[in-house]
């Protein structure tokens, strides 16, 4: 069976990533709903633990998994090593007798737990005694009601984490009100829209980044523009010497570079490199989901024998309004790129717009919506798998 793990970032106060969220979905499946919670978790991790590597999905970071009661009463979770994952508790997990006994073992195993959506009820106490974070939907939770419950679950020893937090305004309204950790998709939101220009710095890097994937842009000419930036040439030749690709001799030039990568691969990872350096003030984890992007889409036009490295670009300024808290279309109306990236981009729609909604609906869970870009590409479950664990390990190669 195919399974697709899709990682959800959760942070702590600094914006920093705190853990992962693991979100399932199995390929034999159509109708999604119907995937019962002890299929999808066990199916998780099989896949997690045993066929990716739970290291290469999680990024080296704590896990969040969810666990059905069936599960938590076979001790399922004693299965896998307690410091790499977090049991999240699902909020219809009755809290009996025998579900806080079988908590309590876990605890004392040195398992983390979680509990899940949770709204406060005092049958829970006990549950909450023994829990290590609790997890609150933030936008279904009025504010009224949000502030009364943080006050109640402060007296237990546990930390708060708001989920669904979707905008900046929304995160420091968490921060505010107490929160410890947070999940949403805030990071790659612009946290402010500003009605000013550009600074000169942005504009080179765009400039550059325009320049680098000109068509008419020859070998000669992409070494010398490079070569005067001494950041991008080092972090060039740091990567193409990095483990990941086992070389036994290093390289040490920029022609060699381009030799190595090929002329589109050495403009696409140039791209990369001066896009990073575009959100160097904002959480990592926005330029980490930008790589994410840029692979994945990068690999699936591959595949489709599409024009892969304009993929790849598409990907990685999904979220360039949030590395400088600017309207995308002031931005990219800048940047010399095709119609076809710009009306994907900008107006959210044309030939290449499927593409945004795979990998969107793909992060997200949303696998309805999913299933309809999957179909409309006509792309099998096991070349997305492939696809999305790739783009995660070429990302984490870059930290």
């Amino acid at each position: 069976m195919d399974v697709f793990v899709a990682r959800q970032p959760i942070f702590d106060i600094d914006k920093k990533i705190y853990a992962y969220e693991l979100l399932f979905r199995s390929g034999e499946s159509n109708g999604f709903p119907d995937i019962d919670g002890e299929t999808a978790t066990t199916s998780l991790l099989s896949s997690s633990f045993f066929t990716v590597g739970i290291e290469k999905v999680g990024a080296g970071k704590l896990v969040f998994i969810n666990f059905t009661e069936d599960l938590i009463l076979n001790r399922t979770p004693q299965l896998f090593p307690p410091q790499k994952m977090m049991v999240e508790i699902l909020e219809d997990v009755s809290p009996g007798p025998e579900i806080v006994s079988a908590c309590a073992e876990l605890k004392e195993k040195g398992y983390l737990l979680a509990l899940d959506d949770f709204v406060y009820s005092k049958q829970f106490d006990e549950l909450l005694h023994l829990s290590d974070i609790i997890k609150i939907d933030f936008r279904l939770t009025p504010v009224a009601t949000l502030g009364e419950m943080v006050k109640t679950l402060k007296q237990y020893n546990c930390k708060l984490l708001a989920e669904k937090v979707e905008t900046y305004e929304e995160f420091h309204k968490a921060v505010e009100l107490g929160f410890d950790y947070f999940q949403g998709y805030f990071f790659s939101k612009p946290e402010v829209l500003k009605n000013k220009d550009l600074s000169s710095s942005q504009m080179g890097l765009i400039r550059l980044i325009s320049q680098i994937n000109s068509a008419e842009f020859d070998v000669d000419s992409l070494a010398e523009l490079v070569a005067q930036d001494v950041s991008l040439t080092y972090k060039l030749l740091k990567y193409i010497n990095s483990s990941h690709f086992s070389r036994l001799q290093p390289l040490s030039s920029i022609r060699q570079a381009i030799s190595f990568l090929g002329e589109n691969g050495f403009k696409m990872f140039v791209s990369l490199i001066a896009t990073s350096k575009l959100s160097e003030n904002k959480p990592g984890e926005l330029i980490r989901a930008s790589i994410i992007r840029a692979k994945f889409l990068e690999q699936v036009g591959g595949y489709l024998k599409k024009e892969s490295s304009e993929l790849f670009l598409l990907g990685l300024f999904m979220s360039i309004d949030a590395m400088l808290d600017q309207s995308i279309e002031n931005i990219i109306g800048k940047m010399p790129l095709s119609e076809k990236l710009k009306e994907a981009l900008v107006a959210r729609k044309g030939e290449l717009f499927i593409f945004v909604r795979l990998i969107e609906t793909y992060e997200a869970g949303n696998w309805i919506a999913f299933r309809f870009a999957q179909k409309k590409l006509n792309i099998t479950d096991t070349m997305i798998s492939d696809f999305y664990v790739e783009a995660l390990g070429w990302a984490d190669s870059f930290d």
